[in-house]
């Protein structure tokens, strides 16, 4: 399968400042997550990717057509949703999606129908026919969203699309990204500095530091520990046992309450061998699992080795 995105050594200064320095990577269908900490170059790739800024060397394809030959085509592709509010003030919000599907050249009355139809998709009700200066954040993400996918693109773009919802508006946003992917085939690319979102929905991660690609990798890859791992959950604090298992020449780290341990080692059978030492201690195991990697402390290494070659 050819990559949905392809770039070449791609460079872009501003003046004096490098914002992109040497970028290459591919990226494959499904959904993968840009991350990077603030100034690393991500909103700069975004425009890049878009071709709403043209590189100072370097090249690529996106959707196969290339960067800095066919930047309106590309666009037409891509639906975006950016971070900052973008409406035009005195538009209910059914306009406003209207409006961006007739930018996209849709027929003033199929933009709407498709309108109503994206919004029921995004949760909204009879406040659609409201003003959006009367909206809440929520609300304003919801416009964002349904603006963003009206017309049907190939490629999704969300920039913290997460950024101030509550939890429960959190959760049904990530779903609706997961179903665009999973029932209707589209491909995102989701810029965020929220890693559980990343770690939720992601099948990729792409992470960029002082404007360059420190790590390119799927997930499964990312979560897999390189050596055997468990995660057990007890049900209170068990020094003796977790003494044991050091002793078997296991390695045990401990949360802040000393019930949650992840138990590595290179052993067989490692999970026979902890519920076995359990059982001679007289310790109740709520729950164990395969454990994974952390992205946090993954993300923190890519980030600290980028500013170790910067110094």
């Amino acid at each position: 399968m050819p990559p949905l995105i392809a770039v070449q050594n791609i460079v872009k200064n501003y003046r004096r400042m490098r914002a992109l320095n040497d970028v290459s990577f591919e990226i494959q269908p499904g959904i993968t997550g840009l991350l990077g900490p603030n100034g690393a170059g991500k909103s700069t790739l975004i425009k890049v990717l878009m071709g709403l800024v043209r590189v100072s060397s370097g090249s690529g394809t996106v959707l196969g057509n290339r960067l800095g030959k066919q930047g309106r085509l590309i666009r037409s592709k891509i639906g975006y949703m950016p971070e900052d509010d973008c409406y035009i003030p005195g538009l209910k919000g059914v306009e406003a999606v209207q409006f961006s599907a007739c930018l996209a050249g849709i027929p003033a009355t199929e933009a709407l129908r498709r309108s109503h139809e994206i919004l029921d998709f995004c949760g909204m009700k009879q406040e659609r026919y409201r003003e959006i200066e009367t909206y809440s954040t929520g609300m304003r993400q919801k416009i964002k969203f349904a603006a963003a996918i009206v017309h049907d693109p190939e490629l999704l773009i969300f920039d913290e699309p997460t950024a101030a919802l509550d939890p429960e508006e959190r959760d049904n946003l990530l779903n609706r990204i997961q179903i665009l992917c999973r029932d209707a085939g589209k491909s995102v690319l989701i810029s965020t500095h929220i890693l559980p979102d990343v770690q939720t929905i992601c099948d990729h991660a792409l992470i960029l530091a002082s404007g360059q690609v420190r790590l390119n990798e799927s997930l499964e890859v990312l979560n897999r520990p390189t050596a055997p791992t468990i995660t057990v959950k007890l049900a209170r604090q068990e020094t003796a046992f977790t003494e044991d298992l050091q002793r078997l020449g296991l390695q045990v780290q401990q949360d802040h309450d000393f019930r949650h341990l992840k138990v590595s080692g290179d052993r067989e059978n490692l999970s026979q061998l902890v519920w076995k030492t359990a059982q001679q201690n007289g310790v109740s195991i709520h729950a164990l699992s395969p454990a994974k990697n952390s992205l946090e402390e993954i993300f923190m290494s890519a980030v600290e080795e980028a500013n170790v070659a910067d110094s």
